[in-house]
């Protein structure tokens, strides 16, 4: 298991409050939520930086991987500090890599990936990354 990574190795972050209904059985944040907040994060970004219309964009990001490793539970009523980065940007892919942060927790609870496949809306076939798009993305990778 990988060690939780500090905020600084982020770029972005988006701040997100969990709901009582996010808490499992277990008295904390079910598993599931947590790929929420890595897709809510990484559209609200792109939608918020002006590159994607839910609607009407022709070429469109579908996730086709994602893994989440858990360092820490996340239960309600914590916020939730989504930090965002680019860790590869290919002609029609994209892997972002995400912590989730509880509160002002320094380290990750948890933190994972998923990788967009840019395709087109009307086809559904693969196509390559917008370059607007790809603009945003390129401000989410880490410097060399």
């Amino acid at each position: 298991m990988r060690t939780p990574e500090i905020r600084a190795a982020y770029r972005h972050f988006r701040r997100m409050d969990t709901r009582w209904n996010d808490n499992d059985a277990y008295g904390h944040i079910n598993n599931v939520v947590y790929y929420a907040f890595f897709d809510t994060a990484v559209n609200a970004h792109l939608i918020q930086s002006g590159c994607l219309d839910i609607q009407k964009s022709p070429v469109i990001g579908l996730v086709v991987e994602t893994q989440c490793q858990y360092f820490k539970p996340i239960a309600y009523p914590d916020v939730v500090h989504a930090g965002i980065r680019v860790a590869r940007l290919g002609t029609s892919s994209v892997r972002y890599d995400i912590g989730l942060f509880a509160n002002d927790d320094e380290a990750a609870a948890a933190q994972g990936h998923f990788v967009h496949v840019y395709t087109e809306r009307a086809t559904g076939r693969p196509a390559p990354i917008p370059d607007d798009v790809r603009s945003v993305l390129g401000k989410l990778m880490l410097p060399a």
